[in-house]
Parts: structure tokens; sequence; C-alpha cells
């Protein structure tokens, strides 16, 4: 999951323009970005806002901030979202509550760095089903614990 103060973070190479694909390096691999949006993204990248000044005019950041050197401030970046009419907390937290459904919380809180507190709460919001999942390494068996025989040995 990717929070607006990650995605400030990203600078215009974080982009990549590959024939008649785009790609936005969240993590590795880099990611597909559907058509409608890739448009935007492509067009922004010439057009971003705070370029004028003299120290930013060479600014590698795809949301360049007021300040030189310096990306746009996460809040600024979650407001201009906002009045664009895409609620990002309300959407973010959705998008959590679904994968906590489908998995335990434990697994969803490590896949997207969130702390497993964050996700139980969210979980028994939601009302998952995982809520006896222990969490940790099942690869291994408990000390002491012998198998079983079966019929085959």
């Amino acid at each position: 999951m990717t929070t607006p103060s990650r995605v400030v973070r990203l600078t215009v190479d974080d982009v990549i323009h590959d024939d008649d694909q785009v790609l936005l390096r969240l993590g590795e691999p880099p990611s597909p970005v559907p058509a409608p949006v890739a448009d935007l993204l492509l067009s922004w990248i010439p057009n971003r806002d705070n370029m004028n000044t003299a120290t930013n005019r060479d600014s590698r950041w795809l949301f360049p901030g007021r300040r030189a050197g310096q990306p746009m401030h996460s809040d600024a970046l979650s407001a201009l979202v906002n009045d664009l009419g895409i609620p990002t907390t309300a959407g973010r937290v959705s998008a959590i509550r679904e994968h906590v459904l489908e998995m335990p919380a434990p697994v969803v809180a490590d896949a997207l760095g969130y702390h497993q507190v964050t996700t139980a709460k969210l979980a028994a919001q939601a009302g998952s089903t995982w809520s006896r999942y222990a969490a940790g390494d099942h690869l291994r068996s408990p000390s002491g614990w012998i198998p079983g025989r079966t019929d085959d040995s």
C-alpha cells in the first residue's frame, strides 16, 4: 500500500514509458499504470507545479514542493487528491479492510508495512473470520513435537 508520504518521494525516473506501456516504480517490479491514469501522468511531468523558481528548474521530483530541492508535502498532495473527490484516507482504510477479510491481519500488516495492531483493529471492524490465526513461522515444527505414524510408514 502506497501512502501519500511515499508518493511524494517519487521522481520522474520512477515513471517508465516503454513503448505503449507506462509503469510506475512503487516497488519491484514496477507496476503497470492503467491507460487513463498513464495519460494524466505523462502529461503531468512536463507541466509540474513549482518548477518556475530558479532553484527548482531541474527538479526530478514527480511532485516538487515549494521549497527548493524538496518534494511536495504529503498533506498538500492528500488535499489536492481530496479536492478531486478521491478520499485518500477512507480509500486506504477500505482497501486494508478488504485485504483483512481475505487473509489474516498479521499477513496484511507485514505485506503492507502497517503495524499488526492497526490491521487487527480493522479486521475486527470488518468482521474478519481470521481472528484465531496464529502469526509466526508455520514452516517449523513446535519444539518437542514428534510426527505421528501414518499407515504408509
